[in-house]
């Protein structure tokens, strides 16, 4: 006798609601744009860092800072979107939208790199060392004049392309090595490509990134989540291992990013963790050493939240938990009334389709916030997926094309609803403020951590000290 095997109902869950400027907690809307049209920034009638105007340095090719303050004009103008019609707003200008703007710095905070720096690198077997090395004087030029200059515009011609990635098999990136020199001496940078910044045909999605961004990497806060649970604190982790490690002396760096139960709250600790135990080619960490992770991450919230601890540590990590980290988590945690451990798992095998009726798919994928339970501690989230209340309710999938494959939550330690978990998740999904779409595919815990842990691993010297994420953005 054959039964048929049937999976459980799943769940939809609501698209969750972002809060920005103002005092009312009704400035809240589902799309990040259109509510920082409607309300302004979350951190525009708050004390925040961000300084008006916010003053922009420059290092360009030779000839080249026009093309850059150009840039910063086309900022404070109103573009209306040519792409992506149905999310894309119309956009405002910088000043209008933030209540700050945008000038040039006073100073020698304008740098052009020498002419013949194409004829170097072509000259030289190492031609990304070349360029790295006149992009790193070029900083350490503007280091001198610090107390001027809020962010650093760099132009990374397209002509020097071969300079991009090492071609002897070493590992090196002109963007990670650049941010881990200028995040080691304090300094926010903004890089721009001819493909990108400076030559994108839709205006109106140029300026709603770089906009961000650059109010961001100034100490602003654009938006925020809206409903979650006070008392909460999401701590992301992710390791890289630096490229000198031996197979006889394994050396890590794990990085840990902090947020508040607003989502907020952009710093994170790196630590230097050695002879970690592999698993396949991921690290692992002791008892001792994920107790030192995670007590260096409590700090920090602690810091902003005058003393007090958390009442709930949500714990993302994009691998397993051995059972030593469980114990070291809780070891750090001997306070807090709960506890959740959550793997976010990205390759889950699974994928899902929308059929609303029998033998009729529909012609778009499952709307994201689908959730289907497996069993009492594994859940399929689907992040990405059809999202018709940010374009009009008219059908909407960010991605284009594709069977988007969800989430697996699995949870290690924990108690209550794995609903709660992925509603949580499903608004950290909104919260990297380094783009301009309604979500990203992983929360923000775990993308801040990647990109950190690949920065992080480049720096020179690494402080046992916190670091706002602004400056590795």
């Amino acid at each position: 006798m054959t039964v048929a095997y049937k999976l459980p109902g799943h769940t939809q869950f609501p698209e969750p609601a972002l809060r920005f400027g103002g005092a009312s907690d009704r400035n809240t809307d589902l799309h990040p744009l259109l509510g920082l049209s409607r309300f302004g920034p979350y951190s525009r009638d708050r004390l925040s860092g961000v300084a008006n105007p916010i003053r922009i340095a420059m290092i360009a090719p030779a000839g080249g800072v026009d093309r850059l303050n150009r840039l910063m004009q086309e900022l404070e103008q109103p573009h209306r979107p040519k792409e992506r019609k149905a999310y894309l707003p119309d956009y405002p200008g910088f000043s209008k939208l933030f209540g700050v703007s945008l000038a040039k710095a006073v100073g020698p905070t304008a740098i052009e790199l020498p002419e013949d720096l194409q004829r170097q690198m072509a000259a030289s077997p190492r031609p990304h060392q070349v360029l790295a090395d006149a992009i790193t004087r070029a900083l350490f030029a503007l280091r001198n004049v610090r107390t001027e200059f809020d962010i650093v515009l760099i132009h990374v011609d397209r002509r020097w392309s071969d300079g991009f990635r090492s071609t002897d098999g070493e590992d090196f990136d002109l963007r990670h090595h650049l941010k881990a020199i200028a995040a080691s001496e304090g300094i926010c940078i903004q890089i721009v490509r001819d493909e990108g910044a400076l030559g994108y045909y839709c205006r109106c999605s140029v300026a709603w990134r770089l906009g961000v961004a650059l109010y961001t990497k100034a100490g602003g806060t654009p938006w925020v989540l809206a409903d979650v649970e006070p008392g909460t604190a999401f701590i992301g982790i992710d390791y890289a291992m630096r490229s000198d490690a031996g197979p006889a002396s394994r050396y890590a760096i794990c990085c840990s990013q902090v947020f508040d139960a607003e989502g907020s709250g952009m710093e994170f600790v790196a630590y230097e963790a050695n002879d970690v135990r592999m698993f396949g080619k991921n690290p692992f960490l002791r008892r001792d050493q994920m107790l030192k992770v995670i007590s260096r991450s409590l700090l920090i919230y602690q810091r902003k939240h005058a003393g007090q601890s958390p009442s709930r540590i949500v714990v993302h990590k994009n691998t397993e938990f051995k059972s030593e980290e469980v114990e070291g988590c809780f070891d750090a945690l001997p306070r807090t009334d709960a506890i959740d451990l959550v793997h976010v798992q990205q390759s889950s095998g699974w994928r899902g389709m929308h059929i609303p009726e029998p033998r009729k798919p529909h012609g778009y994928p499952v709307h994201r916030g689908t959730a289907l339970q497996l069993g009492a501690y594994e859940t399929l989230l689907w992040t990405q997926g059809n999202l018709p209340v940010v374009a009009n309710d008219r059908d909407y999938f960010k991605e284009g094309k594709g069977i988007p494959e969800p989430l697996m939550l699995v949870r290690y330690a924990g108690n209550g609803s794995m609903d709660d978990l992925c509603r949580q998740t499903l608004g950290l999904t909104k919260m990297d403020w380094n783009n301009d779409g309604p979500y990203d595919r992983l929360p923000v815990t775990l993308n801040f951590a990647q990109t950190l842990a690949k920065v992080v691993v480049r720096m020179p010297t690494l402080e046992p000290r916190s670091y706002p994420f602004r400056l590795f953005m």
